[in-house]
């Protein structure tokens, strides 16, 4: 939790992309596609879960980000948005984030 909320705090360096009053999009350190974003609440939110809690501007705000996003990074051929819930679901860090990741054709299964 406390490493996306020094990222909000800007005590750790990222390389943002986006930023309003609710979010923060950053390029994820280790990208697993040619765009690899990472679109956070400013707020501290465990998981998607959590988010479920809160009002629905944050949840307006989340998906007007990633949609700005997608478009300033030009991936209009498509992309694809995750977010990982609990260790069994992947999750590293614990503050909601939505990867977005598109640059090239995605397969599926994920993993």
């Amino acid at each position: 939790a406390a490493f996306f909320c020094g990222i909000v705090a800007g005590e750790i360096p990222a390389s943002v992309v986006y930023e309003n009053e609710q979010v923060l999009a950053f390029r994820d350190i280790d990208p697993k596609a040619p765009t690899h974003i990472l679109v956070i609440p400013k707020r501290h939110i465990t998981d998607i879960v959590s988010l479920s809690d809160q009002s629905d501007d944050i949840h307006i705000a989340l998906s007007k980000a990633i949609r700005a996003v997608a478009d300033q990074e030009e991936l209009s051929n498509g992309f694809r948005v995750v977010s990982n819930v609990g260790v069994d679901g992947g999750q590293t860090v614990f503050h909601l984030h939505y990867h977005v990741l598109g640059g090239r054709e995605l397969t599926w299964p994920p993993g």
